[in-house]
């Protein structure tokens, strides 16, 4: 059995890389910054979002408390602290049978997420399957929404070359990777 993550590269502009990965988020070391998908308390949670944060160390929970709340959508770039990642922008993604209008709810996460790295001058940035968790959003339709949110922004963003959607397990992958 091969120890190597499965690839799949997205079509894109010259622009950017978009990829799907499987693997553990806390552990892309060559990335500037990750994506923590958060409850909009900015709490610690389960799944990716207790994995970021137990990774983090306590400094990352004592930072976030002094931003909450945030609004669905919304995203913030608190340190890495004990990652080895610079960054760690938190976003609010959309509950899928409770906010009204998921999908564009997820798009809009998705982007703020993508303009505040640029702003940030992040390089390469790794992102979970936001909202496919306790949230219950489906990853056979999450994916699609997130992966063509980010071919339709690549164009514009100035510092943002490897975005890269990590995901946990090759159930999620091949879910993720199918185009609807």
């Amino acid at each position: 059995m091969s120890t190597r993550p499965h690839l799949h590269s997205f079509p894109s502009t010259d622009s950017a890389r978009i990829t799907a990965v499987l693997g553990d988020i806390t552990q892309q070391t060559d990335c500037d910054a990750i994506v923590n998908a958060v409850n909009t308390g900015l709490r610690r949670g389960g799944g990716v979002c207790g994995a970021i944060y137990r990774a983090a160390g306590p400094d990352l929970e004592t930072c976030t408390d002094r931003l909450e709340p945030i609004q669905v959508g919304e995203a913030i770039i608190p340190p890495g602290f004990r990652l080895p990642n610079a960054w760690v922008i938190h976003v609010a993604g959309p509950r899928y049978e409770v906010d009204g209008e998921p999908g564009g709810l997820l798009a809009n996460a998705m982007r703020n997420v993508l303009e505040l790295a640029d702003a940030t001058k992040v390089v390469r940035l790794a992102v979970p399957a936001i909202s496919t968790g306790i949230y219950g959003y489906p990853v056979d339709q999450a994916g699609p929404i997130l992966i063509g949110t980010a071919q339709t922004m690549v164009a514009t963003l100035r510092y943002v070359r490897d975005i890269r959607f990590v995901l946990i397990s090759s159930g999620a992958l091949s879910h993720f990777l199918t185009e609807k």
